[in-house]
């Protein structure tokens, strides 16, 4: 058994990595650390979804103690605060998954321009490896440390990647909107802001961080690698009032006449084998209740011959592929086991 330790416990994309690792058959989640607020509370007490499934009491987060109780170390923290974390477990050997934004970009000089806080882990930026398992399989299998992508960067990059790979898709002039439910701002203790205020977000959608958002530049990373040179994006989140799930709309101009069914071809090549995409048919709703809980990415696309351009959609759960699920599935990949391992079960429906 993997000894696992999990810092930011308590927050729900700690409390969706305790729940996937509580029943993962290689994993003994030796440590759960939060903020001090939480220190000396049983887990159970804070999620009461984990009463009887895991028996932790929540201690506050030191770097040396939770390298020393854990062979692999997941970090659920909020950025800027984890690189000082990485470096110390780095230096005691420990493999981590970091769900933060601290590792994803490769320059620290665009994290810290995107981000607004000095990056003190050069040597960690350097050597970690974009934890998207259908682009970076190889890499995260020999990975000391994987940053996990962004929720809004991983449903953007998986519904754009089959036209750039294929070359259907031309790299300029990419437009990607998407909406996310309310769980992808994290639990914000102890005062949310007050867009995710319940009065605020029921019966309401609005943009956010237009032309701003801290996502786009991983997004610009990963699908200029594949298109083989830098690409910009225009990208602008929405949220919408439900729990979780995100659902992306990208537009991708085409590079030549293009039927529907050319480009779903693109999609089931590009994807052949992939264990937790589903290419849908032709004609299939594409809804974000179907990969609800899961690590199940749903796409599909449709080539819109009247202005040149594919229309591409994707759904993803943010607390899953999005983040924890994904985290799991890099674990997985990292210690060389099935990396279905631990995530078999489907969505939840309805």
């Amino acid at each position: 058994m993997v000894r696992v330790g999990v810092a930011g416990a308590t927050g729900y994309m700690g409390a969706e990595l305790l729940r996937l690792l509580a029943v993962h058959p290689q994993v003994e989640v030796s440590v759960v650390m939060a903020s001090e607020r939480s220190a000396g509370v049983p887990i159970g007490r804070l999620i009461p979804s984990l009463r009887g499934h895991l028996d932790l009491t929540v201690e506050a987060l030191e770097a040396e103690r939770l390298a020393a109780r854990a062979d692999c170390v997941m970090l659920a923290l909020p950025h800027g605060e984890t690189h000082h974390v990485v470096a110390v477990v780095r230096r005691h050997g420990r493999r981590v998954v970091d769900l933060s934004a601290d590792y994803r970009l490769r320059s620290a000089a665009e994290f810290e321009a995107w981000y607004k806080t000095p990056h003190t882990d050069p040597a960690g930026l350097a050597e970690a490896v974009y934890g998207l398992a259908e682009l970076h399989r190889k890499a995260i299998a020999s990975a000391r440390l994987v940053a996990n992508p962004g929720c809004y960067a991983a449903g953007a990059i998986l519904a754009v990647l089959p036209l750039l790979r294929s070359t259907l898709g031309r790299p300029e002039g990419i437009v990607i909107d998407s909406k996310s439910g309310v769980t992808g701002a994290g639990a914000q203790t102890p005062k949310p802001h007050p867009m995710y205020q319940f009065a605020e977000a029921n019966e309401n959608l609005q943009a956010y961080s237009v032309a701003t958002h801290r996502h786009t530049p991983e997004i610009e990373q990963e699908l200029g690698g594949v298109a083989g040179a830098p690409l910009r994006v225009s990208f602008t989140p929405h949220l919408v009032p439900m729990n979780r799930g995100i659902f992306t709309t990208a537009y991708v101009p085409l590079s030549r006449a293009a039927s529907t069914a050319d480009c779903l071809n693109a999609y089931r090549e590009t994807y052949a084998g992939e264990p937790f995409v589903r290419v849908l048919e032709e004609g299939e709703p594409v809804r974000s209740r179907a990969v609800l809980g899961s690590n199940m990415v749903d796409v599909s696309v449709v080539a819109d011959s009247r202005t040149g351009r594919a229309v591409c959609l994707s759904v993803i759960d943010n607390l899953g592929k999005g983040g924890a699920a994904s985290a799991i599935q890099n674990l997985n990949l990292m210690h060389g086991w099935d990396e279905r391992t631990g995530l078999e079960a489907p969505p939840v429906y309805p």
